[in-house]
């Protein structure tokens, strides 16, 4: 029987296994190191203690343009380094370490001489004395005993993420450019847009102020004592006419212009569809009248409410509704309908009119265009579909026309829908300052501050047909207080545009005096543009009328205003421009 033990056959095995195993790791690890010297990708430098260079591997050599022979034994790599960045490098590590270090390879090796791990850029300087950017690793090597022994300095070519850097910087700098570009053409921009509401502001204003004594005149002299002859109806009726035609033009020019201005305000809230159209109608019913028009609104569902801006909706429909009646058949048909989506609530107006071929329906939005209307005998701006175009889309909603030659047109507004309100009990207010009949009413004392003589003239007359009303009139501001202080009138009307104080400065004054605090006053201006209106009620004026005047609100302004005078204390309730 045969045993198997330790003998030294077997330890003899055993050791050749082991060497075995060793020689083929030191084989390995040959294989890495020389792939590492021979790598082209980075350069691998080692150095002596004292930086001389001892090995400088191939991709050295590809990168600097040196041989090994040329640098072996002679240099350091501080030799082939920026001397400048070698200077400047001991420099700062003299500062950041607190100890002296001279400019040469010690600055390069010098972290990592004592034991910190040093990763750092500069510029490597071929044979050829080209130049690179280059990310230097730097390692101490040691023997058994941790005595330094030398240094190894494995680097690479930073040209590729340096370019890549200074095209992003560049880059950077071209955004700034453009930045800085389109800020100065903002701040151009926002200066035009000031500079163009000024000047729309400015030409409303001296264009109403001399209508509004032409219409007011006129409406004076049509229903005046003794009536006038049958040819001077006629005349009159042409003047308040083109009147009321070229405030229409100055109106709708200023609301394209406010709208293009991006600066139009909105009040999107619930509304109801039923009310709208009930005012429409109301408001509508006597040009279709005049023309002969049977206008039909169909009932609409109380329930159906729109997310809109009430005035910007009606104005609308107006002028849909205007269009459908002045471009009609005599005695022709116009309907209203309503539709409804969970989505959306549509307006349709259908007319029994000529009708519109497919080529000028493309032309319908156009500003100034009046599709050959333009010696016809309705009178149109051409402006009135395109602002009402632009409404109804800053509203969320859309617009669209459907035509037949012969057969009449279809247009329809599609807003979008909301959900019907919670409604609060009705304000019993409106009813108590309904203005009432004052048989033996005592005399009210009315008070104009106004600087242009025709509207003062105007007003005068209009007050004259109201014997229980007085008025006195200043012509600027100082006087007009002085006049409120003496006489405590039961209302003031302000024009906004005085010589000296304006309007608005005088009716601060007018209520930081407890004496007069308490009288309504109310704007009279040519200024109607909708930024004056809302700094006019702002500022406290209990109506804000705009030039030229219409005789009948002025009046139901003045009525309401004297009502609201005999309320102490006088508080401004609902205001609203007239």
């Amino acid at each position: 029987m045969s045993k198997t033990g330790n003998g030294p056959g077997n330890a003899g095995k055993a050791s050749g296994i082991a060497e075995a195993r060793r020689q083929k790791a030191l084989l390995k690890t040959g294989a890495l190191q020389n792939a590492i010297l021979n790598s082209a990708n980075f350069s691998s430098i080692a150095t002596d203690e004292k930086g001389v260079i001892q090995i400088f591997n191939v991709g050295a050599e590809r990168m600097l343009g040196y041989t090994a022979a040329d640098v072996m034994n002679k240099i350091t790599p501080a030799d082939i380094s920026d001397p400048q960045e070698v200077v400047a490098r001991a420099k700062a590590l003299s500062v950041e370490l607190g100890t002296p270090i001279t400019p040469g390879f010690e600055a390069l090796v010098f972290k990592a001489s004592r034991g910190i791990e040093d990763i750092y850029e500069l510029t490597y300087i071929r044979k050829d004395g080209s130049r690179f950017p280059a990310v230097v690793s730097v390692t101490a090597l040691c023997d058994a005993d941790s005595k330094i022994i030398g240094y190894l300095l494995i680097g690479t070519d930073n040209t590729a993420r340096k370019l890549v850097e200074a095209e992003r910087a560049q880059l950077y700098k071209a955004l700034q450019d453009k930045n800085a570009e389109l800020e100065s053409a903002k701040a151009v921009a926002e200066k035009a847009n000031l500079a163009k509401s000024n000047f729309l502001s400015s030409m409303s204003h001296e264009l109403r102020t001399p209508l509004n004594a032409i219409l007011g005149f006129a409406q004076l002299l049509e229903s005046g004592a003794p009536p006038p002859t049958a040819t001077q109806v006629i005349r009159l009726h042409q003047i308040i006419k083109a009147g009321w035609y070229l405030l229409d033009l100055i109106n709708e020019i200023l609301d394209l212009a406010v709208i293009e201005s991006g600066k139009l305000s909105l009040s999107l809230e619930p509304l109801s569809l039923s009310d709208v159209l009930h005012e429409c109608e109301a408001m509508i019913g006597p040009q279709a009248q005049q023309r002969g028009i049977n206008i039909v609104f169909d009932k609409v569902d109380p329930t159906w409410f729109a997310h809109a801006d009430h005035t910007r909706v009606k104005q609308a429909l107006i002028n849909l509704l205007s269009n459908a009646i002045k471009y009609n058949r005599n005695h022709g048909m116009v309907e209203v309908k309503c539709t409804a989506t969970p989505e959306h609530l549509r307006i349709r107006i259908q007319d029994s009119g000529a009708g519109l071929p497919p080529e000028k329906l493309a032309q319908l939005f156009q500003p100034f265009n009046r599709l050959g209307q333009e010696t016809g005998a309705e009178e149109g701006t051409g402006i009135g579909l395109v602002v009402t175009r632009q409404l109804v889309e800053l509203m969320g909603g859309s617009i669209g026309v459907a035509s037949t030659v012969g057969v009449g047109s279809e247009f329809w507004i599609e807003l979008v829908r909301d959900a019907m309100p919670q409604l609060a009990a009705e304000h019993a207010m409106a009813a108590e300052l309904a203005p009432q009949a004052h048989e033996n009413a005592a005399l009210r004392t009315l008070l104009y501050v106004e600087d242009n003589p025709a509207n003062l003239m105007l007003v005068e007359q209009i007050i004259e047909g109201h014997p229980h009303v007085r008025m006195l009139s200043a012509r600027d501001a100082n006087l007009g207080i002085a006049l409120v202080r003496a006489h405590l009138p039961e209302v003031i009307l302000m024009d906004i545009n005085l010589p000296g104080l304006s309007g608005i400065q005088a009716l601060k004054i007018l209520r930081e005096d407890p004496a007069t605090a308490h009288i309504p006053v109310l704007a009279i201006s040519a200024n109607a543009m909708p930024r004056d209106i809302k700094k006019g009620l702002e500022a406290g004026f209990f109506r804000y009328l705009t030039k030229p005047i219409k005789v009948d609100e002025f009046m139901q302004a003045l009525d309401m205003a004297l009502e609201l005078a005999e309320i102490e204390p006088y508080s401004v309730i609902d205001p609203a421009p007239l």
